[in-house]
């Protein structure tokens, strides 16, 4: 099953609690706070790796969690940080955040690698708050929660030579004269489904990958048949073989228009497809009349820029060789391509912590906090712990919670929430 996209979920571990701990051993008298930090969650990471090739792991299993880290302890010591998680897809998968559509990356190649979310920070123990004036804090930080995101993946498969052209021109064959592969062959359009690909060797370190294309009709690039599977795949090609069919018995204009229907398509979907490396290839010439209307497809293809334009037969070989070769000299001068990746530049994955401070009010006239950075803050605090309401007053003022609540008219004696934290407000 070829599966070239997918929607994931990924969620990092959350960070350990620090730990409460006073050091209570005979001999010493005052052995003050000793609680450890804990541990840092794992962050959930994807990496390109070139043995994997399709994306259909993930139509099965779309949920990825990471583990969080272990809480802190006594006696000083501190949790033990959770293994990152590693999810391994196919080399060419461009990663978008869902539903925004921004470009995260392009892991194009293997080894490179996307921190997706990031594994929260482990809560400080209560060792390391205590001062000349505090020697006894009875509080410790909460770990910081793990990023969760939805991801869309989309495969664009990484081949050197693309095979394009309409429906049946005989791009399935060609890829099964010239390589190993062996895609499936009929005499109907819409036969190719799914990219196929196939290895062409010239000897010994001297290769290159060829890319059997689903066909387009007119309109493909705005999805008419199965234009945008093509169209996406072939992004990713560096030299493209335009396949034309001359052996039905039609006009030569009919030929020379499915030439045009092409080339059309590709510039309207992207315009720098069209000045990459192209050959032309006028299959089934081995047909009575053929000869006519390839003249007429060399014609056209030389003042379209179309590069060599050769006669071939995929079905008995005659010209595949030339061709192959053709192929091979138009390689050693293509440049990687600049991919046309759309919705914007791409951008930085960012911890989303820090936030503007937003307050509104509710049906029961409480005064609800928005703020991520509080949220995390108040989240698994020991609210019957004096000190630890007093730490986070001194980190309220620092994120702008108090100027923001004075500001959306609060006064004492009313009810504000922040997370799972329900307080009075006291001005």
């Amino acid at each position: 099953m070829f599966i070239d996209r997918a929607r994931i979920h990924v969620k990092a571990g959350d960070g350990g609690r620090g730990c409460v701990a006073f050091r209570r051993e005979k001999g010493v008298p005052r052995g003050g706070p000793s609680g450890g930090d804990g541990g840092r969650g794992g962050s959930v990471i994807l990496v390109a790796d070139r043995h994997m090739r399709t994306l259909v792991d993930f139509h099965f299993r779309p949920d990825f969690k990471a583990g969080r880290g272990q809480h802190g302890m006594g006696s000083r010591c501190n949790g033990r940080d959770a293994e990152d998680l590693v999810i391994r897809v196919p080399p060419g998968t461009v990663i978008r955040e869902a539903g925004e559509g921004a470009l995260l990356d392009d892991l194009a190649a293997d080894g490179r690698q996307l921190v997706a979310a990031k594994g929260g920070k482990g809560g400080k123990g209560n060792q390391n708050f205590a001062t000349a004036t505090r020697q006894s804090p009875d509080w410790a930080e909460p770990g910081e929660r793990g990023e969760e995101r939805d991801l869309e993946l989309e495969l664009r498969i990484l081949a050197d030579v693309g095979l394009v052209g309409m429906p049946n021109a005989g791009k399935s064959l060609l890829l099964s004269k010239i390589s190993a592969a062996h895609p499936r062959v009929a005499a109907f359009p819409f036969t190719t489904k799914e990219p196929n690909l196939g290895v062409v060797s010239l000897g010994p370190g001297n290769s290159f990958v060829v890319a059997d294309l689903p066909g387009l009709l007119e309109g493909a690039h705005r999805g008419v048949g199965l234009g945008h599977e093509f169209l996406r795949h072939v992004s990713r090609t560096r030299v493209l073989v335009h396949v034309v069919d001359v052996g039905w018995e039609k006009p030569a204009s009919e030929v020379v228009r499915d030439h045009d229907t092409v080339l059309d398509e590709l510039r309207l979907y992207d315009p720098d497809l069209l000045t990459r490396p192209r050959v032309v290839a006028a299959n089934k010439t081995d047909l009575p009349g053929s000869k006519k209307r390839f003249e007429a497809l060399k014609k056209r293809a030389s003042k379209t820029g179309g590069g060599t334009c050769l006669p071939i037969s995929a079905l008995t070989g005659s010209g595949v060789d030339r061709l192959v070769r053709a192929m091979q000299a138009a390689l050693a001068g293509a440049p990687e391509p600049v991919l046309n990746l759309g919705a914007g530049p791409a951008v930085t994955l960012r911890p989303r912590g820090v936030a503007a401070v937003r307050v509104v009010r509710d049906r029961r006239g409480r005064f609800l906090v928005r703020s991520r950075e509080a949220e995390k803050l108040v989240a698994g605090i020991d609210a019957r712990s004096g000190g630890t309401i007093r730490s986070l007053q001194a980190e309220f003022r620092r994120l702008g919670v108090e100027d923001a609540l004075k500001e959306a008219g609060a006064r004492s004696g009313d009810r504000v929430r922040i997370g799972d934290l329900e307080f009075e407000y006291v001005s």
